[in-house]
């Protein structure tokens, strides 16, 4: 079985910052795209950032320039860098992985059980 972990939530003001990280565990041969999404309660999940192997990154509108998505392949983590935080950041961040597990040729997508991160003054 796979696990994605996340760690890293928390409660900050606005204008600071958090790191959130996704770690992925279990018969792991191989991980193509990994990305962060959030959710608020009564709304859909909606994509954060995501970054392929290659190592190329997409952003939500909102977080772009605020926000920055990497990846250690050695670990099979990727982090989150948030930074001026903003009250509507408020959610449940989840990771998302398309996992490649060993005996297998096909991926499978993955979800964490996701971290809450709360902006208030």
């Amino acid at each position: 079985q796979v696990q994605l972990v996340e760690s890293g939530g928390g409660l900050v003001q606005p204008g600071e910052s958090l790191r959130l990280s996704c770690a992925a565990s279990g018969r792991i041969r191989s991980i193509n795209s990994m990305g962060w999404y959030r959710q608020t309660p009564g709304n859909q999940r909606e994509l954060v950032a995501t970054i392929a192997p290659s190592g190329t990154t997409t952003y939500a509108d909102s977080v772009k320039g605020r926000f920055t998505i990497s990846r250690d392949d050695a670990k099979n983590t990727i982090y989150l860098q948030m930074n001026s935080l903003k009250p509507e950041d408020t959610a449940v961040y989840h990771c998302n992985a398309d996992v490649r597990k060993m005996g297998y040729s096909w991926y499978t997508n993955y979800w964490g059980q996701g971290t809450q991160v709360t902006v208030s003054s």
